[in-house]
Order: C-alpha cells, then sequence, then structure tokens
C-alpha cells in the first residue's frame, strides 16, 4: 500500500476504488482453512470421525489433569489446533468477520511469517488462561475468538491513531503506543471499556443470545491481554517510527 503522506495513493478517488473486501493473504488464508475445515467436518466425514477429529484437536482441560502418556500428540497441539474448529457456521463467521477487521490490520503491519507466529502464540496464551480456570474440566473449548481478541489489543496499540479514528486503509503506518499512552487515549481506553465490559457479561452469564454453548470469555481475556502487552515483540515499527513502514 502506498505510504499515507502520499496523496496520489489515498485520496478520495482510490479510496472509492479500493475493493470492499481487501485481506492480505495470510489472513485470506487462515479464513479458508477454517472454511474448508468446517465443510469437511460439517459436510465430508462420517460422525464417527468428526468426534475423533474434536477429541483429538479441541482443547480439553482434563487432559492435562492426567499423564501425559498415551495422549502425548493431543497434549502438545491441541493448545493450537482448537482455534482452527468451530461449532458450527455461526461460529465460524462471527471469527472470520472480526479477524477480517482486526487481523487485517495487523497482518499489514508486521507481515505474514510474524502474523502466523502471533496467532500459535495467542491461541497458546489463551488456552492458558482457560485452563487456569477450568483445571481438570471436560469442557470442550474450539474456536479462533482467542486469537481474534489478541489481535484486537494488538491492534489497539496502534490503529486508532492519535486522532482516535479507525481507517482501514492505512490503520497499519500509525505510530505504536506506549502501553500508557494507550491507556489514557481516550479512544483506545473506552474500547478497552467496551470490550472488558461484553466479557464480564459473559463470564457473570450473559449469553447475547448463543444457547447452546458457553463463551470462553478466559480465552478472550489471556488471547486479549497477550496482543496488548507483547505486541511491541512483534511489531517491526519501533516506537515513534510510523513513517518507517
Amino acid at each position: 500500500m502506498s505510504h499515507k503522506n502520499d496523496p496520489a495513493g489515498h485520496g478520495p478517488e482510490s479510496r472509492k476504488r479500493e475493493p470492499v473486501f481487501n485481506l492480505p493473504n495470510v489472513v485470506l488464508a487462515m479464513v479458508l482453512l477454517m472454511v474448508a475445515i468446517q465443510v469437511a467436518l460439517d459436510s465430508l466425514l462420517p460422525r464417527a470421525a468428526v468426534l475423533e477429529i474434536y477429541l483429538q484437536t479441541a482443547f480439553i482441560p482434563q487432559r492435562y489433569a492426567v499423564s501425559m502418556a498415551g495422549q502425548a500428540g493431543p497434549y502438545l497441539w491441541s493448545p493450537i489446533t482448537y482455534s482452527l474448529l468451530h461449532g458450527g457456521y455461526a461460529h465460524l463467521a462471527l471469527n472470520c468477520f472480526w479477524l477480517a477487521a482486526f487481523g487485517a490490520v495487523v497482518a499489514r503491519r508486521i507481515g505474514p511469517v510474524r502474523f502466523v507466529i502471533f496467532w500459535l502464540l495467542s491461541a497458546l496464551a489463551s488456552a492458558a488462561l482457560f485452563l487456569v480456570f477450568h483445571w481438570g474440566d471436560q469442557s470442550i473449548m474450539v474456536g479462533a475468538s482467542g486469537v481474534v481478541s489478541a489481535l484486537m489489543g494488538a491492534a489497539a496499540r496502534f490503529a486508532f491513531g492519535d486522532g482516535g479514528g479507525f481507517h482501514r486503509d492505512r490503520a497499519h503506518l500509525n505510530e505504536r503506543l506506549s502501553i500508557a499512552q494507550s491507556l489514557t487515549n481516550r479512544t483506545v481506553f473506552g474500547f478497552l471499556v467496551v470490550w472488558f465490559g461484553i466479557n464480564l457479561l459473559a463470564a457473570v452469564g450473559f449469553s447475547f443470545g448463543i444457547a447452546d454453548s458457553a463463551i470462553a470469555w478466559e480465552a478472550h481475556v489471556g488471547g486479549f491481554l497477550f496482543g496488548f502487552l507483547a505486541f511491541s515483540l512483534f511489531d517491526p515499527i519501533g516506537h515513534g517510527q510510523s513513517d518507517a513502514y
């Protein structure tokens, strides 16, 4: 994309011509991968195979309360693979929507390799906090919402800019705010209040109309905190160097 100060690259006519869905390749690849998995689980595989896949790849806290013997594979990979599974098309669509909104701007900022590493580590962070609250439970957690929450936390460090606005086509060029600056930025602080407020409602049992499954608010919080606090480790643009990318 053009530099944010280039009038030829970001004038009114250029913005009009920009596609509605202009996703970085790595974000599009993750969306397509999750859609392909959901189609296979919903329509292509026998029920016994689907149940076995969920057993082997979903995140189940009880797995970590017993010996690793006999379950070494799922023990190691399920804290990541759960983020690619979903409980249905509605669940998948919701996560893909927010992934497109926040994942795209983070991917443009940090590039595809860092983005994949960020995905893996944020999935681990989300699963870790969920495990703390559900140690030994037979709960089954699936979905990319913990990773999406991490991307929201990361975006909060730069995407709103000093003026408080969110401009989808150039938000990745903004200066990264320090944690202290983020907390004193009124737009970012308001975003944090709303985000944590929604998850607090989920924590006390408000289901937002989702009757058939619980919201894994612990994973959301774990992911968000990881993205918000650790984003500087992934950011190729140094603090105060917004014009370098």
